[in-house]
């Protein structure tokens, strides 16, 4: 009796019947039980007897069986442009992973690096897998040509829009993101604020247009030459930030800094440490995205407005399992997520000058 192949006699992996010859119960009465129809039909001590015979052999009930009576599998497909490449991959995959086996899904992931052409391959191949629906992710916040077959299952996006407006999306809400760095910033006093980094992208735009909301506001704007365009890498953050700093007296030049990224924010700090300006106490830094494993173990550690990928991943594949459970298309609408803000050491009260 040491092991499964022992107890139900066949060498092989117990079944639902070896389950009700040991339970002593028809072989009905443990369907019932393992297709959530016991209540009602059986009583407390039978469906306790039969999931003692059931742990006992070791059983468990086949899910390819078990979907194809529900006509579902209790899989959903997750489809990503190169978010494989992104520091950021893991926290929404996470998300998506662990609420989906919460609710008795698994996730299944194919990474199309980007290319139209294998995405649509890969939506056609997870379609013929029987998925129950499909999640499409997104490395950056863009409009996304929607793949072929999406609409064909409940599909959901992910830190990406659609095109044609015609799916769900999850979204970090960017703007107020934007709003909540330049806040952080008046409240310590800062009065000249610069912007570097970040390209014409979805992103780059809302994270400035709320930036400059609050600061609106406040009857303070940001002057044309203070916003410097350099990329989203740490070699844009240095070159924006010695623009801006390098032989410009103290009274001259800004107080604190928005960076596009926390990779253009380390960049800002490498060139206030070379040009000998002290962070925070003559310069305040704030970064965006809180990447993992590098915006706290920046000197100063980062102050930044974290991205919600695992929230994303979360909040997309509860959507999708909504839609799936109830059986009803999803509706197209955006749901934008809040970029909380990351308290660290890179921004303290405005210089007086």
């Amino acid at each position: 009796m040491g092991g499964t192949q022992e107890k139900n006699g066949t060498g092989g992996r117990a079944t639902s019947r070896d389950v009700a010859r040991l339970a002593g119960v028809s072989h009905t009465a443990v369907s019932f039980v393992f297709n959530g129809r016991a209540e009602g039909n059986l009583s407390p001590a039978t469906q306790e007897r039969i999931r003692q015979a059931a742990a006992q052999l070791g059983y468990r009930p086949d899910p390819v069986a078990r979907g194809l009576r529900r006509r579902r599998t209790a899989v959903i497909g997750l489809v990503t442009d190169e978010i494989a490449a992104s520091p950021f991959a893991g926290r929404l995959l996470r998300g998506a992973m662990e609420t989906a086996w919460e609710s008795e899904h698994l996730v299944l992931t194919v990474d199309s690096g980007g290319d139209p052409a294998k995405e649509d391959a890969a939506v056609a191949e997870l379609l013929d897998r029987r998925v129950d629906g499909i999640i499409y992710a997104a490395m950056s916040l863009r409009r996304v040509r929607v793949p072929e077959g999406l609409h064909r299952v409940p599909s959901v996006l992910a830190n990406c829009l659609p095109e044609d407006d015609s799916l769900p999306a999850v979204v970090p809400a960017e703007r107020a993101g934007g709003r909540t760095a330049a806040r952080l910033l008046l409240d310590q006093g800062h009065r000249r604020l610069a912007v570097v980094g970040g390209l014409d992208d979805i992103a780059s735009v809302e994270r400035l247009r709320g930036f400059r909301d609050t600061l609106r506001a406040e009857g303070i704007t940001v002057p044309k030459e203070w916003v410097v365009r350099t990329g989203g890498e740490i070699s844009g953050g240095h070159e924006g930030a010695l623009r801006l700093l390098d032989g410009v007296p103290a009274g001259r030049r800004p107080t604190a800094i928005f960076a596009y990224n926390d990779r253009v924010a380390a960049g800002v700090l490498h060139a206030a440490t070379r040009l000998g300006i002290d962070v925070p106490a003559d310069l305040s830094v704030v970064g965006y995205d809180d990447q993992e494993h590098m915006a706290a173990f920046l000197a100063p550690p980062l102050t930044t407005v974290a991205l919600p990928h695992r929230a994303m991943g979360e909040a997309a594949t509860r959507l999708l399992l909504d839609a799936i459970g109830t059986g009803r298309t999803p509706a197209a609408t955006v749901r934008r997520l809040a970029c909380p803000l990351i308290s660290r050491a890179s921004v303290g009260p405005a210089p007086i000058r």
